[in-house]
Formats: structure tokens, C-alpha cells, sequence
């Protein structure tokens, strides 16, 4: 894969970020060809109420993280000498609270489904299975582990393996024509595996979770650095699968299938901010540390490299999208099209939020960071609840990319980070793409 020259972007390492991540891209692009299998199979209806129920279960499942993650890796890297102490501490309060939260998904759903869910299609059962999941994530607490080791290419490979046994097994399902409930029970299973896979290579590596110890005082400790992170990881979540459920409550489960739909291609490739931004940024952070204006300059390119690639894809897969869905999807996702040529707008915004969202970690202004999630949440929310009676998927669409653009540019409401904002608008109208052609 050859990069072209873009001051400010080093090819070298973009193309071993790739290197390096090419089993991770290679999972994401195989759950979305098994999500489109399973989608075609199960119908708008049926793939609607497991979208809705997966999308319910992600929201609880952003509390019984605990925003611990980040400060395990930290922890452990400033005491190694306690890594037993760091890890079993994390690993005991996910799991009790997972063992709390499991339940109470359950109820809140009970007690908030509608008089229509009541008397068609109980999702209990779904939102139960989807929901204990959570437990198993518990043992991700290893991965942070391996992060702190700079070793993260072992999760990588245990989470492909566990990913391929998972497609082999919800194919089997869907020639064997099974119905919904057994791929909610393929998401516990995909749990299940890749705990046992991350406790298999933790022994590999002579350690034992057997070692593993809860202290109190590590507990609050962790608790008093981590709750910010939780309200943060709520409100993203938020922010991504509030629309599903919303639809499901206002337009049933073939409207929400249908969105789902058409929202699963145009978020198929958010990874490739990701992986841009890591591997660049390390250098513009360097020269803000050196040469300020040079870091601003970086800052401006990166911009512009971002624009460059999600402009030209956004406009191509909006022209095309009733194309696309029909090629991917045949006839059953009728108005799916429509929802993808709005939808697909979104992803400059996440282009231009994943880079703008790292200027804002290494200028230390993380409370900022929190304010524009919240905002994108709650004006997506409100949105939503206009626009989804009105237009069903098409008003989730619009207000989807409106709450994106409003997140993304929030920044310009504050002094410190308002020449951020306008060196993404000069990108965005391609201001700072123009002056850079040479004049003659």
C-alpha cells in the first residue's frame, strides 16, 4: 500500500500502524460481512429487535467498565510489583457490579417497554442473554495488562480466533435457520470464548489469576480517578445507540432494523481515523513539545489529510446508496438507501472528532472532551425525539449527522480551543486545501 506525500504525514508509519493492526482490520471487515449475512437472514423485524437489544446491552455495559481500563494500564507501569494486587482489585469490582447491572437491565427493560412490546415481541429473553455478556468482559481487565506490556498483538490474535470460531457458529445458525433468540445466545458465547482465550495466554505467560487479590484501599483509589471516564463512556454510548432504541420505542422494529441497516455500512469504516491519528500524532505531539508552530501547522494537515479521505467517500456512497443497499441487502431493506445517503455525512465529523479528540487529551483539556460528548448525546436525544415520529429512520439519519457536526465543532464555544474549531472549518470548506496549490 503506497501513501502519496502530505506534509505533516509520515508514510512510514501509517503504513506499519496498518502492519501491525491488519488482523484487527481483518476482524472488523469479517463481523461486518457476518452482520450483513445475519441481517439478510433475520429479516428488517427480527434484525431490529436484536440491533435494539445489543444496542441496550452496549449502554449498561459502558457503566460495568468502570473507566478502569486506562488507569490499570497505569498503575500497573508505575508498580509493577503489585500487578496481582491492580489486576484482581479491577477485575472483583467489574464483575460485581456486571452481577448487579445484569439484573437491572433486565427490570429496566420490563418495567419500560411499551403496551405493543407487552403484546408482540418479548425481548426479554434477548435483552437476558445480551446482557450477561457483560460478565465475561470482566476478564478484559488482561488485555489492559498486555497493553502496559506493549504486547497488545496477543489480544489481537486470541480476539481473530475467537471472532472465526464466533462467524463459523452464527452462519451455522443461520443455515440451520434458527430463530433470533440463538444469536442473542452467540453474543454469551463470544463472551465466554474470548475470556477463556485472554485467561489462556495471561498463564501462558507464567502468570495466574489464582494470584489475583482485591484490597480495598486499590479499589477507591481506582474508583476516585475513574468515575469521570464512566460518565464519559455513558454518554459516547449514548450518543452511538440511543437512536436504535428510540426508533424501536417510536416506529417499531422494522423501522429500527431498517436504520440499523444502513447505520452498520456507514460505521463499518470509523476505523480508519483510528488508525491515521495513531500513527501520527505521536510526531505532532513531538513538535509541540519542539516547534509550536510547526505543531499547529501538523494539527492543520491532519486535518486536511482527514477531509480528503472521508469527503470524496461520503459523496460516492450517498450518490450510490440505494445501489449499495441493494446489492448488500436485496429488496427486504426498502428505504434503508435513503438513511445511508445521510448517514454516511457522519463520518467527516468522526474523521474530524478522533483527531480534534487527541488535540484535546494532549493539551490536557479532558473536561472539554466531556462537555462536547454530552452536548452531541443530548442534542442527538432531543433531536430524535422530533425528527423519529416525523420521518422514523430518515429523522434518526439527520439527527445523527447534525448531533456529529454540533459534537465535533463544540470546541468553538471556548476561547483555549476556538482556533482548533476554525482550522477544521478552513479543511471542512477546503479553505486551507486551496491556499496550499501553488500559485504561479
Amino acid at each position: 500500500m503506497r501513501i502519496p506525500a502530505i506534509p505533516g504525514f509520515d508514510p512510514e508509519a501509517f503504513q506499519k500502524y496498518f502492519k501491525n493492526t491488519g488482523w484487527l482490520m481483518f476482524g472488523k471487515v469479517l463481523s461486518l460481512i457476518v452482520g450483513i449475512f445475519i441481517a439478510k437472514f433475520l429479516g428488517p423485524h427480527d434484525f431490529g429487535d436484536l440491533s435494539v437489544a445489543t444496542a441496550f446491552a452496549a449502554i449498561i455495559a459502558a457503566v460495568g467498565t468502570l473507566g478502569l481500563d486506562s488507569f490499570v494500564i497505569r498503575e500497573v507501569l508505575d508498580e509493577p510489583a503489585k500487578r496481582d494486587e491492580i489486576l484482581g482489585t479491577a477485575f472483583w469490582m467489574r464483575l460485581a457490579v456486571s452481577l448487579v447491572l445484569v439484573p437491572a437491565s433486565v427490570l429496566i427493560y420490563i418495567f419500560s417497554r411499551s403496551i405493543a412490546e407487552q403484546q408482540g415481541t418479548d425481548l426479554t429473553l434477548i435483552i437476558t442473554f445480551c446482557a450477561s455478556a457483560l460478565l465475561f468482559k470482566s476478564f478484559n481487565i488482561i488485555d489492559s495488562y498486555f497493553q502496559s506490556q506493549v504486547r497488545s498483538k496477543f489480544v489481537v490474535q486470541v480476539q481473530n480466533v475467537c471472532l472465526i470460531l464466533s462467524s463459523i457458529i452464527k452462519i451455522t445458525f443461520v443455515l440451520l435457520k434458527l430463530p433470533l433468540v440463538y444469536f442473542a445466545f452467540a453474543l454469551v458465547i463470544d463472551g465466554l470464548m474470548l475470556a477463556i482465550g485472554l485467561v489462556i495466554i495471561y498463564h501462558r505467560d507464567k502468570l495466574h489469576i489464582r494470584n489475583w487479590t482485591f484490597k480495598t484501599h486499590r479499589a477507591k483509589s481506582l474508583l476516585s480517578k475513574s468515575w469521570p471516564l464512566i460518565l464519559s463512556a455513558v454518554m459516547v454510548t449514548l450518543y452511538m445507540q440511543i437512536d436504535i432504541l428510540m426508533l424501536k420505542h417510536f416506529a417499531g422494529s422494522t423501522e429500527a432494523g431498517i436504520y440499523s441497516s444502513a447505520a452498520r455500512i456507514s460505521e463499518s469504516w470509523y476505523f480508519i481515523p483510528v488508525a491515521i491519528v495513531t500513527s501520527v500524532f505521536p510526531a505532532i505531539i513531538h513538535a509541540r513539545k519542539t516547534d509550536p508552530p510547526r505543531y499547529q501547522k501538523r494539527l492543520q494537515n491532519l486535518y486536511d489529510l482527514l477531509i480528503i479521505i472521508s469527503v470524496p467517500v461520503a459523496l460516492v456512497v450517498s450518490v450510490g446508496a440505494d445501489t449499495f443497499i441493494h446489492l448488500v441487502y436485496g429488496d427486504q431493506f426498502q428505504g434503508a438507501g435513503i438513511m445511508l445517503s445521510i448517514h454516511i455525512w457522519s463520518g467527516i465529523f468522526v474523521f474530524l472528532g478522533s483527531a480534534s479528540g487527541q488535540y484535546l487529551l494532549a493539551e490536557g483539556y479532558t473536561m472539554i472532551s466531556f462537555y462536547r460528548t454530552a452536548v452531541g448525546a443530548i442534542i442527538n436525544i432531543l433531536l430524535n425525539l422530533w425528527l423519529i415520529p416525523l420521518y422514523g429512520g430518515l429523522g434518526a439519519s439527520i439527527a445523527t449527522l447534525i448531533a456529529y457536526f454540533s459534537a465535533t465543532f463544540f470546541i468553538l464555544v471556548f476561547a483555549r480551543t476556538r482556533h482548533q474549531g476554525l482550522k477544521m472549518l478552513k479543511s471542512l470548506f477546503l479553505i486551507s486545501l486551496i491556499q496550499k496549490i501553488p500559485r504561479r
